[in-house]
């Protein structure tokens, strides 16, 4: 096993650690002690998913398509899911890849009630640790351990491109998990079911038990392309999911202009309760969902209006924060941003009832720093959208975050990728590494 280790002082942690650290570059920025770490091989390498878990430590899930320097167990080119644990210390305790000969990508991950993960995304593959494919892409939900064994892995799919997003542990210990049907090879299954080719694809929700087997399936969204990104389950065991639609038609009843941040709620037998658009007449793309400790819920992602929904914008893109109540109600709406393009990618709630959103900018005016192209961008709120305070990491390069959270001593780890090796980055091994924040 290799040991790393790298200079301490002001600016540099020291470190050296069995079985295993990661080097990387650390910085005192205002009262924060930024640590930023790159990990991967010399293809491409994605984080898309980070979990606390009992220990202490953090659960990393990406995906790579790397066989050579970090990236040790597996023989081709393709890419696979990569999950990594890491100890309250952020030693690596264990990284293992899955995945079979063709494309598999992961997208979600959660710490499960047993103590080990749920890994979801989508895979091409139908061999090794993938059993079956129905057509060109399937959803793909694996089942592991504490140590990061497979206990079951489940498929669903049709003959078309069908990508999966999000998922969450429901109360009664099953899954409900969530993605894009793609309608036009679906065998005619999806909420638009006409003879016309449907222009995008619908969201489809599916919950399984605790064995993964199929409870239901439903469909929903409207003829044109309708995306989830997020889903929670609230506190009367119903389901919110946050999707974005350009629809106008079937389940859409109130379409803003293009994309809209498009939120329903769902019965535990999968009814549609309620649906909601919210936006103005260009873009919205919501990326994350929470609760709050007052009942209702805070959706994150980014907008490109200045009307309707949406009061200001100050460039290309802003963050959008919406607050919502439990039926949907529109509570308050806020936007931060510099000129350029900023957006958040995640949302998650911490201990003292604050929450931390990822993302990545692009400005370089309004309080926004920026090293190169997109930064990686952290910040927190409270629970009125206010900002305590904000965080830019990257080089000259591209630095994306799509995930963060807070760790039980209440320092953040957020995960994403990065092209640079130079400023906040200190190295890379390909074409994008991934990349692990460590704030405290």
């Amino acid at each position: 096993m290799k040991k790393l280790c790298y200079l301490a002082s002001l600016f540099f942690l020291f470190q050296c650690s069995d079985p295993e650290i990661r080097g990387g570059f650390s910085f005192v920025n205002s009262t924060k002690e930024v640590t930023a770490t790159t990990y991967g091989g010399s293809k491409n390498d994605v984080y898309q998913s980070v979990v606390s878990t009992l220990d202490g430590g953090y659960a990393v899930l990406g995906y790579t398509q790397s066989n050579d320097f970090d990236i040790q167990d597996k023989s081709d080119e393709s890419f696979d899911f990569l999950l990594m644990k890491f100890s309250s210390d952020h030693v690596l305790l264990w990284s293992k890849t899955y995945g079979g000969s063709d494309d598999d990508r992961a997208a979600d991950l959660i710490a499960t009630n047993d103590g080990g993960f749920a890994l979801f995304g989508f895979s091409k593959s139908s061999d090794f640790d993938v059993d079956e494919n129905a057509g060109a892409q399937d959803f793909w939900m694996i089942k592991t351990t504490f140590d990061g064994s497979i206990s079951w892995e489940k498929t669903f799919g049709f003959s078309g491109a069908d990508t999966g997003n999000a998922l969450l542990q429901t109360a009664d210990n099953g899954f409900l998990i969530t993605g894009v049907l793609d309608v036009t090879a679906s065998n005619g299954q999806g909420n638009s079911k006409t003879l016309e080719r449907h222009a995008g694809g619908d969201v489809w929700a599916i919950k399984l038990n605790n064995n993964g087997d199929l409870v239901w399936s439903r469909y929903f969204g409207g003829s044109f392309t309708d995306v989830p990104f997020g889903v929670i389950e609230t506190n009367t065991n119903e389901y919110i999911i946050a999707a974005s639609s350009d629809s106008e038609d079937f389940n859409i009843s109130n379409n803003k202009g293009t994309y809209d941040y498009w939120l329903f709620k769902l019965s535990n037998t999968g009814e549609l309760i309620w649906e909601k658009s919210f936006g103005g007449s260009e873009v919205e793309e919501p990326r994350g969902i929470t609760a709050t400790d007052d009942g209702n819920f805070i959706v994150v992602g980014d907008t490109r209006s200045t009307d309707q929904d949406v009061s200001s914008n100050n460039g290309g893109a802003d963050l959008w924060m919406i607050k919502i109540s439990s039926d949907g109600n529109l509570i308050w709406g806020k936007n931060f941003g510099g000129s350029s393009f900023d957006v958040a990618r995640s949302i998650s709630k911490t201990q003292d009832g604050d929450f931390i959103i990822s993302g990545n900018s692009r400005s370089l005016d309004s309080g926004f720093t920026n090293n190169g192209q997109n930064d990686a961008w952290v910040l927190k709120v409270d629970n009125n959208g206010n900002l305590l305070w904000q965080q830019f990491v990257g080089g000259s390069e591209n630095e994306l975050l799509f995930d963060a959270v807070a760790l039980n001593n209440n320092q953040i780890i957020a995960v994403g990728e990065s092209s640079s090796s130079d400023l906040d980055i200190s190295e890379n091994k390909g074409f994008s590494d991934g990349l692990i924040i460590h704030i405290k």
